[in-house]
């Protein structure tokens, strides 16, 4: 059974950090492009990050740009993601997924399969 497993969500003051888990089982990471996407309540999901395969493409939405960074392990199946200066927009539910296609190319969420069930961010004082 392939699955993403997402978890490091939790409540944190604005301005803390947080890093986000995503462990696959079932299958190798390595070939795959890993996006890390957000959906806040009442809003649609977005894309916050991606990693493509080996790590050579690193893009971010410009929303996090300079706050957040991932980061993959392969050998331990893991994707990362740091998030610091948290702000209250921040807040959502973070899911992660693979694609085999090119972080450049995968700009749909049907690009992506295989989605964790998320982690939860809360950003509040």
């Amino acid at each position: 059974q392939l699955q993403l497993e997402e978890s490091g969500g939790g409540l944190v003051q604005p301005g803390g950090s947080l890093r986000l888990s995503c462990v696959a089982s079932g299958f190798t990471l390595d070939y795959y492009a890993i996006g890390w996407f957000r959906q806040a309540p009442g809003k649609e999901r977005e894309a916050v990050s991606c990693i493509s395969s080996a790590g050579g493409t690193i893009e971010y939405a410009d929303s996090v740009k300079g706050r957040f960074s991932v980061s993959r392990d392969d050998p331990k199946n893991t994707v990362y993601l740091q998030m610091n200066n948290l702000k209250p927009e921040d807040t959502a539910v973070y899911y992660c997924a693979k694609s085999r296609y090119t972080c450049a190319y995968a700009r749909s969420l049907s690009h992506y399969d295989d989605w964790g069930q998320g982690t939860a961010v809360t950003v509040s004082s």
